[in-house]
C-alpha cells in the first residue's frame, strides 16, 4: 500500500457534504464527418470493453491507524465509473451545463477508486460531450490535464484508442526547469502544500525570516504589495452549500494577446484584468461591490518533472483593482501587483518558495479548514490558468472542440475561475455555489464586456461614442 502525503490527505479532511473536493473537466467533441447515428453508442460499447484499469485508476482508499493509503481495488466494477447518458431535448449547451452542475455537486464514493467518466450524447449540431471527475487527493490541475490528454491523438485517422483508464502509465522522464512557472493548478492544491510542507527544511529559515521582515516593511510602504488578510469581505466570501452552478465559454486567445502587445502586458496580466472587470460588473449588479479591491489567489506550478499524480503547488496573491473604474488604469494596477508578488519568489529556491507560502498563508488555511473567523479573508476568489495543448486533438476521429475546467468552491470562497488554453482558444470555466452567488452565469457576458473595454482602452477598437445630449426645448408638453 502507498501512503498519501499530508498534502493529499488534506483534501479528504476538508471534504464535507457542502464542500466536495473533486475536480473535473467538460470536453465538447464533434462527430466525424462519416459518423452514423449510432456513433456515440458504438463508442460507449468500445470504451466499456476495457474492464481492467491501469494505475492510478485501480486504486482505492484504505485507512490504517488514522492514515490514508492507496491500495489496488480487488473488486473493481467499471459500471460505477464509466457511464453513458443522453441529454433531454432540445439538447442545448444550457441543458449540458445544468447536467454537469448537478453531477459536480455529488460526493464521490470513498469505497471505490475516486474517478468517473461520463459520455453524453443528445447535443445539437452533431456534437457529444465527455465529463471527467476525479478526487483532488489523487490529481492536481496539471496532473489531471496531462492524464486527460493521454485520451486523445493529434492524428484524426487514429482509431481504437483505449480509454484513459486503460492506458499504461508512461515512463517518467526528468524535466529540467529553472525558476517558478506561473499559472497552473487549482487553489486547494496550494492549501495542501501549506499543510504538507510547513516545518520542512530547516535550512530555509534564514531566508524566510528575511522575507517576512521585508514583507512587513512592504505592507506598510508599498501600495502594490498584497498581504494575507488584506482582502475585503464580499459576496464571494460566504458560507456555501453543496449545490453547484457551472458556466463555460470559449474566447479567442488572440484577443488577449493583442491587448497585451498594445499595453506591454503579459497574457496573464490581461486575463486577470478581464476577470477583475467581470467581477466588478457582477458585484455592481448585485449592489455588493466592496470599496477595497478584491484579492485573487493565483496558483503557481512548482512541478519540476512530468509526473501526473499528487499536488505540487504554491501561490501568489494579487489585487484585481476592482475599485478602479478606468479599465486601463485597472490593468496597470494589476500588472504592478502581480509583478511585485512574483518578484518575491525570484531569489528563492523551490523549498524556500513553498515554505514561504506555507508560513504566510498558514493562518488563512487554518481559518478555511476550521472556520474560526469568517471575517479573515486571505483572498476573495481563485483564478487559475492551466496551459493546454496547442494542436487540435481527436478521439477516434471525433474532433475535440473545447475543454472546460470544472473546479472546487469551498466555504467562504464561493467562486473558482479556471481556464484552459486549447489551440487558439481560452476556455473559461466558472464553478460556484448556486445559492451563494445568484445569476452567476452573467459572468460570461461580463468577461466579453471586459475584453471589449480593454480593446477600446488600448486602441484596438474605436472608443464608444458619448451619448448625445438632448437639446433644451422651450416648448411645454
Amino acid at each position: 500500500m502507498k501512503p498519501l502525503s499530508l498534502a493529499d490527505q488534506l483534501f479528504l479532511w476538508m471534504e464535507k457534504r457542502q464542500q466536495p473536493m473533486h475536480v473535473g473537466g467538460l470536453h465538447l467533441l464533434s462527430f466525424p464527418e462519416d459518423a452514423g447515428p449510432n456513433y456515440v453508442t458504438d463508442l460507449a460499447e468500445y470504451m466499456s470493453s476495457f474492464q481492467q484499469p491501469e494505475y492510478p485508476f485501480n486504486q482505492r482508499l484504505r485507512t490504517r491507524f488514522g492514515r490514508y493509503y492507496w491500495d489496488e481495488d480487488p473488486q473493481f466494477d467499471l459500471e460505477h465509473h464509466f457511464r453513458h447518458s443522453a441529454l433531454p431535448k432540445p439538447g442545448r449547451i444550457r441543458e449540458l451545463l445544468s447536467l454537469i452542475s448537478v453531477k459536480h455537486g455529488a460526493l464521490m464514493d470513498r469505497e471505490r477508486p475516486m474517478w468517473e467518466c461520463h459520455l453524453i450524447e443528445g447535443l445539437q449540431s452533431r456534437q457529444f460531450a465527455m465529463y471527467f471527475k476525479v478526487h483532488h487527493c489523487l490529481l492536481d490541475g496539471v496532473a489531471a490535464m496531462r492524464m486527460a490528454m493521454r485520451l486523445y491523438s493529434e492524428d484524426p485517422t487514429t482509431m481504437n484508442y483505449p480509454p484513459v483508464w486503460a492506458m499504461p502509465k508512461p515512463k517518467r522522464r526528468k524535466v529540467q526547469e529553472q525558476g517558478v512557472q506561473l499559472a497552473s493548478n487549482d487553489f486547494v492544491s496550494s492549501l495542501a502544500t501549506v499543510a504538507g510542507e510547513a516545518g520542512k527544511q530547516i535550512s530555509t529559515i534564514p531566508t524566510l525570516v528575511k522575507e517576512v521582515r521585508h514583507a512587513l516593511k512592504q505592507a506598510r510602504n508599498n501600495p502594490d504589495y498584497v498581504s494575507a488578510f488584506q482582502a475585503p469581505d464580499s459576496l464571494l466570501n460566504t458560507r456555501i452549500t453543496g449545490s453547484r452552478r457551472f458556466a463555460a465559454q470559449s474566447y479567442p486567445i488572440e484577443r488577449f494577446k493583442k491587448i497585451g502587445a498594445a499595453s506591454g502586458s503579459t497574457l496573464n496580466d490581461v486575463v486577470m484584468a478581464v476577470c477583475g472587470s467581470a467581477l466588478r460588473k457582477y458585484l455592481q449588479s448585485q449592489n455588493a461591490l466592496p470599496t477595497k479591491p478584491l484579492i485573487a489567489m493565483v496558483p503557481m506550478s512548482m512541478r519540476r518533472d512530468d509526473s501526473d499524480t499528487g499536488n505540487q503547488v504554491a501561490m501568489i496573491l494579487a489585487s484585481l483593482a476592482t475599485h478602479i473604474p478606468d479599465p486601463e488604469k485597472r490593468l496597470e494596477s494589476i500588472k504592478r501587483s502581480i509583478l511585485e508578488s512574483k518578484n518575491r519568489y525570484t531569489q528563492m529556491s523551490l523549498e524556500e518558495a513553498v515554505n514561504y507560502t506555507a508560513l504566510t498563508l498558514a493562518p488563512a488555511a487554518l481559518n478555511m479548514v476550521t472556520g474560526v473567523s469568517s471575517k479573515l479573508n486571505a483572498f476573495n476568489v481563485v483564478i487559475s490558468n492551466v496551459p493546454g495543448p496547442k494542436k487540435e486533438l481527436y478521439l477516434n476521429g471525433a474532433r475535440l472542440d473545447g475543454m472546460y475546467p470544472v473546479s472546487i468552491p469551498i466555504d467562504r470562497i464561493a467562486l473558482n475561475i479556471t481556464m484552459f488554453s486549447y489551440v487558439d482558444q481560452l476556455e473559461f470555466g466558472f464553478t460556484a455555489c448556486r445559492r451563494s452567488l445568484p445569476s452567476m452565469q452573467r459572468l460570461l457576458d461580463y468577461v466579453e464586456d471586459g475584453i471589449v473595454e480593454l480593446e477600446q482602452a488600448v486602441g484596438i477598437l474605436p472608443a464608444p461614442k458619448a451619448p448625445r445630449r438632448k437639446a433644451k426645448s422651450n416648448v411645454v408638453t
